[in-house]
């Protein structure tokens, strides 16, 4: 029960600090810290900017975009109007960014987004955006090294989900997922599992939570959606 509720965001006990406020997984953690002392080393100064999120952060996420409270963006940064799609390919545009809630990576503890400190000014804000991380970009040449680590499985277990395109979730140059834990939760993932808490069913442990408002689109869709943005990886 336990794996189950980390899997889905319902979970935080087993995590330990990383870099002084971020949540993570303790094997993760600490090959995070090994990965870092190399990037030091090699001149970078490998910093996370975006650590574990729990299941209902990612429901006042989705619900949110859902609605128009938050900008829905296509691949090119810009602003996409609800009144221009249908109820799937609203949730599909929404999805291209940002995970179901009960399916998102970060719920685990093994996904950060990172960042290179030494190579912007103090006061900068990473925007986890391409540009930043392709060649030119701030953090070009820190994702070209662990690109070269990565291919030569020589990267502490961290591995890029999102490295390329497979018509689910857009690329993620930023996105590093420790690999020998974050399979263990990939493996528990289904719709049965996430539908009841879509649906606002009390939890593992009895707890309710907000439901989601595309439930209906869901209830349709729901395995189609699965096979293009959480088992694509």
């Amino acid at each position: 029960m336990q794996d189950t509720a980390i899997t889905l965001g319902l979970a935080a006990d087993h995590l330990v600090v990383l870099q002084g406020h971020w949540l993570a997984e303790p094997e993760t953690a600490d090959a995070f810290s090994a990965l870092a002392l190399r990037a030091e080393a090699a001149g970078f100064d490998l910093r996370v900017a975006s650590g574990f999120r729990d299941y209902d952060r990612q429901v006042r996420i989705i619900n949110d975009k859902w609605t128009g409270r938050r900008p829905v963006l296509n691949d090119s940064g810009e602003p996409l109007h609800r009144g221009d799609f249908d109820d799937i390919d609203w949730l599909r545009a929404i999805l291209r960014f940002s995970a179901l809630p009960g399916t998102s990576r970060h719920h685990w503890g093994t996904d950060v987004d990172i960042w290179d400190a030494a190579a912007v000014s103090g006061d900068y804000a990473p925007q986890l955006l391409p540009a930043e991380y392709r060649e030119g970009g701030a953090f070009g040449p820190l994702a070209a090294w662990l690109d070269a680590l990565i291919a030569a499985d020589d990267a502490e277990g961290f591995f890029k989900p999102y490295d390329c395109d497979r018509g689910g979730i857009a690329p993620e140059a930023w996105h590093l997922s420790y690999k020998p834990v974050a399979q263990r939760h990939e493996r528990l993932l289904s719709v049965e599992v996430c539908q009841p808490l879509w649906h606002g069913d009390p939890d593992l442990f009895g707890r309710q939570h907000e439901p989601l408002l595309m439930c209906p689109v869901l209830e349709v869709w729901g395995e189609a959606l699965f096979a293009q943005f959480v088992h694509s990886v």
